[in-house]
């Protein structure tokens, strides 16, 4: 079960973010509504909220899960792959609001990569995509940190997608949302694979908030699929955080 949640207030240079998607820049005045409904459904959830101020400087700064990894005995300071990010990663107000939670707090250090849109848990165990952005330094500093907390991770080679967590959604329960190349995945063979279809694999990235999942607004047969497995879902429109690459799980750090 998770206690608490971070999250930081998009800025308006939103629409400067980092993007592939080629779906036009995001709204600001839209991707603060988004973001409030975002909290709110978070709350639903049971968890408490620490709400970050907004940093201008960094477009992409409201996406919290790529620059900290929060496990149940640490958590972990990254060094994003994409260099635009890399000072995210050492903002004082972040490492203030982990250090008030954590009694250990790490660091991945140069030349490692590590954006935590890249790491998958389950239970103690952490599934780290080698991607564009996280490279094969990082992702083994991350393992010998995890070991040493007593935790567990191994190493996913990416081939298509952005980050993991773009094509995967752990939703406890032995239940896995799978999408794109990792649908045949011999890796994932033992989880109760529930498989996204390519038209709404952008609905891919739930997340599963205590007993609840918080699904994409807009992708009724991942929404059908999830409600079918028992879990209350709630809906959240993300269409302009979609806009810079962004979705559900990369709003926020969950612990």
């Amino acid at each position: 079960m998770f206690k608490n949640v971070i999250v930081r207030v998009p800025s308006p240079s939103i629409s400067e973010g980092l993007t592939s998607a080629d779906l036009g820049q995001p709204v600001y005045e839209k991707a603060l509504v988004q973001h409030e409904n975002y909290v709110s459904a978070l709350t639903k959830a049971g968890v408490n909220v620490t709400v970050l101020e907004p940093k201008n400087e960094f477009p992409d700064a409201c996406f919290v899960e790529d620059v900290a990894l929060c496990t149940s005995k640490c958590a972990i300071i990254t060094r994003p792959g994409a260099e635009t990010r890399r000072a995210e990663a050492e903002l004082s107000d972040m490492h203030d609001a982990l250090n008030k939670f954590y009694d250990h707090v790490e660091q991945i250090e140069a030349p490692g990569t590590v954006e935590a849109g890249d790491i998958m848990m389950v239970g103690d165990h952490f599934y780290i995509g080698e991607s564009a952005r996280t490279n094969r330094v990082g992702a083994e500093q991350m393992i010998a940190i995890l070991e040493k907390h007593g935790l567990t991770g191994s190493i996913v080679t990416l081939k298509e997608v952005l980050h993991l967590k773009t094509g995967l959604a752990y939703l406890e329960n032995n239940n896995l949302l799978v999408a794109g190349e990792f649908i045949d995945d011999p890796e994932f063979a033992k989880f109760n694979r529930i498989e996204v279809p390519e038209d709404e694999a952008y609905g891919a990235n739930c997340i599963w908030v205590n007993d609840h999942v918080l699904v994409p607004e807009g992708y009724p047969t991942i929404q059908k699929k999830i409600e079918e497995l028992g879990y209350d879902v709630i809906l959240v429109d993300t269409s302009e955080f979609r806009k810079i690459d962004g979705g559900l799980s990369c709003l926020s750090l969950r612990f």
